[in-house]
């Protein structure tokens, strides 16, 4: 079995918390439970109202961390929309954030494959082109993210995140 998360129990959902564009004075909302069928969800409502516009939940986890990494394989059901991979190489709060975008095909499970180049270094939505590449030994927090003015109700369901190795 390849390392990584399962959102195969209940406990696969403790310690992912929100972290919303309320940061920021805005009125959006997402969290992320769990379903009995045994996977996880990722869903909310993104309000573009006091220029908000984004949604998104974080775990701090050393699941995701290796030196050999090659890409993140997720197991998803999307709803139509687009999502991001969010992977942070420390601990604090804000930072910067490495982002992969992708759009899984509605209403079907389906595997996404994200490699390390698929990611770009951003902070708070804004491209870092100077920064470090991203190493995949040092992953300390994964994050789902909806942006891109998509406002309204989103659901995003996860059976897993594994690593691929080189």
């Amino acid at each position: 079995m390849k390392n990584g998360l399962l959102f195969d129990t209940v406990a696969a959902v403790d310690g992912w918390r929100a972290i919303d564009d309320r940061v920021m004075g805005g009125v959006s909302s997402s969290r992320m439970v769990w379903d009995a069928a045994r996977f996880a969800i990722f869903t909310g409502s993104v309000s573009l109202q006091n220029n908000g516009g984004f949604a998104s939940v974080r775990l701090a986890t050393n699941a995701l961390a290796t030196p050999d990494v090659r890409a993140y394989c997720l197991r998803v059901r999307g709803d139509g929309k687009r999502y991001k991979l969010n992977l942070r190489t420390d601990s604090g709060f804000d930072g910067v954030n490495y982002q992969a975008t992708f759009a899984p095909p509605p209403g079907q499970w389906c595997d996404v494959t994200l490699t390390l180049g698929d990611f770009a270094p951003s902070f708070r939505g804004h491209a870092v082109p100077d920064a470090p590449t991203l190493e995949g030994a040092r992953v300390c927090q994964v994050g789902l993210m909806i942006a891109e003015q998509q406002a309204g109700e989103f659901r995003l369901a996860l059976e897993s995140i594994l690593i691929e190795n080189q």
